[in-house]
């Protein structure tokens, strides 16, 4: 069996699956009309909260009538919510700080994750480290993502690194994963499910992960100012719900991955380099791998300021920005 082939085949269907989902996105009123919520997500591990609570009936179970609309992108998702397509959403902390800069009603009122960011380096690469990428090639999100920010702000600065030592490639996570099986980079820096995708061709070593070295919330739920204001309950039963979701993926990831396997699967079987493997298995341990998180403490609060402060840093933004503004812990405080 030509097992390079096979991953090969599976990577692509991965993302074509991924990109046909994406494509049948459409606008939602976003208007509270009907009394359907409409909430954001983007089909990756970071997001399960979102996605579990919806196949394990938790929105319904609070009593919402909630529809999940997929997005290719953070940046798509906020735009939604900024448009008013959108009642809420679960992504990166930086969409809301870049977006609120410049004006928009934007809100943070609960956690979801926290960043798992690991970098995967092929076994024949000769890297063993962070400072062993300089003057390799490394496969990550575009330029300007949380990703990207932590990348260079964090991970790139504690090993003595510019961004400039390391040639970088922009590509989507799907294509990160291809890219280094095919050996077209040397390492790539991935999320969840795509570390654990990666992994399964068994040619490559995680040399990093900045969970274990610096632990940040990345993905929080999000909604606008306007929403929180009109229609707080909705919100408060939504966070609820993401709880109790959160709650399932820490303790029983088990049983919540066989709620969402079929989010990131074709079928029921992965191919590996070892043969078929579970897909229920599989994104298991990619939940295990993770930290969920519904709480955001006055530290976490501190490091998305942080990684605000560097995105100014980064010229990401042009001036500094007090994310306090933008923070409502009412539900928080409502659940202590």
């Amino acid at each position: 069996m030509n097992i390079k082939k096979v991953f090969t085949g599976f990577t692509v269907g991965f993302l074509l699956l991924t990109v046909a989902a994406c494509g049948n996105s459409k606008p939602s009123s976003g208007d509270g009309s009907s009394g359907k919520l409409t909430i954001g997500y983007v089909n990756v591990m970071d997001d399960a909260p979102a996605m579990l609570a919806e196949d394990a009936g938790l929105y319904e179970k609070h009593g919402l009538d909630v529809e999940l609309k997929l997005f290719g992108s953070g940046t798509d998702l906020i735009k939604g919510i900024v448009n008013g397509e959108l009642d809420a959403g679960v992504l990166g902390a930086t969409n809301a700080v870049s977006w609120a800069a410049k004006g928009a009603d934007l809100k943070i009122v609960g956690g979801a994750q926290m960043g798992y960011h690991s970098i995967l380096a092929r076994k024949n690469s000769g890297i063993k480290s962070v400072e062993d990428l300089n003057g390799k090639s490394l496969a990550s999100q575009k330029q300007g993502s949380t990703a990207d920010i932590v990348l260079n702000g964090v991970t790139f600065k504690e090993a003595g690194l510019k961004r400039s030592d390391v040639n970088m490639n922009y590509v989507s996570p799907a294509v990160a994963v291809q890219s280094l099986q095919s050996g077209k980079v040397d390492a790539a820096f991935l999320f969840e499910p795509y570390d654990r995708i990666a992994r399964l061709q068994g040619d490559v070593e995680e040399i990093y992960e900045i969970g274990e070295v610096w632990p940040f919330p990345c993905m929080v739920v999000i909604t606008s100012g306007e929403i929180m204001e009109d229609d707080q309950e909705s919100i408060y039963k939504v966070l609820d719900a993401q709880k109790e979701a959160i709650e399932m993926l820490e303790n029983d990831p088990g049983k919540s991955a066989e709620y969402i396997y079929k989010r990131f699967a074709e079928g029921e079987t992965f191919q590996s380099a070892e043969g078929e493997v579970s897909a229920v298995d599989v994104i298991e341990e990619a939940i295990e791998a993770q930290t969920f998180n519904w709480e955001l403490t006055p530290e976490n609060v501190k490091q998305i300021q942080e990684v605000s402060d560097l995105m100014v840093e980064q010229r990401v933004m042009d001036s500094k920005f007090n994310v306090d503004e933008i923070i409502d812990l009412s539900w928080q405080k409502k659940n202590k």
